[in-house]
């Protein structure tokens, strides 16, 4: 894993945004899983400020992962995050697009359906993470084992305090995702870190120890991650 470290979070946008953006350039029809919450924020509005640069018409997406229960359309949801953030403003079709339903009545069937998707179609050309707090990555979460396909995730405290959560406004308890396999077959994987309260979370995971009470580091076992981290935010 390599790791690379900006002064500021402007800058560690602006730089993410044009390491996207080559790759896009150089893969005019990859296949790219998009993350949520507050670490590509930031980063997904440069890509818009620039996707004169981006011929997006051959470019694929996968949602990562989704809160399960509350309506598609509730503000909370990652589907709503990324068609505001992403999609919309980028003007990605929705034949372009593959994801999560969050209120899917068959769990099972949904996470079927994701996986097929991966198994026809994968592998992920280019992974866009974020790190939990507690060291999560999507929604696998810190246990005794990790689930290396897509599945239905029971989520801790610490996912349930997410920002995302709190809007949602909606009784949660579990989130559909994909699983490490399906990551780490990934062909490339940016890790995004940004904030003084990720600092703890980094530093565990700069030991490259891997457990999977810390999800994150099994990224040590992949041969092309970039994690690009500041400590502003």
């Amino acid at each position: 894993m390599v790791f690379i470290q900006y002064d500021s979070l402007e800058e560690l946008n602006d730089k993410v945004s044009d390491v996207v953006i080559d790759d896009l350039q150089n893969n005019k029809t990859a296949l790219i899983c998009a993350a949520t919450g507050n670490s590509p924020t930031g980063m997904y509005k440069k890509l818009v400020e620039k996707k004169d640069r981006i011929e997006v018409k051959g470019l694929r997406f996968v949602k990562l992962d989704e809160w399960y229960g509350p309506p598609m359309d509730n503000p909370g949801t990652c589907e709503y995050y990324l068609q505001q953030h992403l999609l919309q403003p980028l003007n990605i079709q929705p034949e372009q697009y593959v994801a999560f339903v969050s209120d899917a009545h068959g769990t099972r069937e949904e996470c079927e359906r994701i996986q097929n998707y991966l198994i026809e179609y994968g592998p992920i050309d280019l992974c866009i993470l974020g790190l939990g707090k507690n060291g999560h990555i999507a929604f696998n979460e810190p246990d005794a084992e990790l689930h290396a396909g897509v599945h239905l995730s029971q989520l801790t405290p610490e996912s349930l305090a997410h920002g995302m959560a709190k809007i949602a406004n909606f009784d949660l308890e579990y989130g559909l995702t994909l699983g490490m396999a399906d990551i780490l077959q990934s062909k490339k994987i940016i890790l995004m870190v940004n904030g003084p309260h990720k600092r703890d979370i980094l530093n565990r995971l700069l030991t490259t120890n891997i457990s999977t009470y810390l999800p994150a580091s099994f990224l040590w076992l992949h041969p092309n991650v970039y994690c690009y981290y500041t400590e502003k935010g």
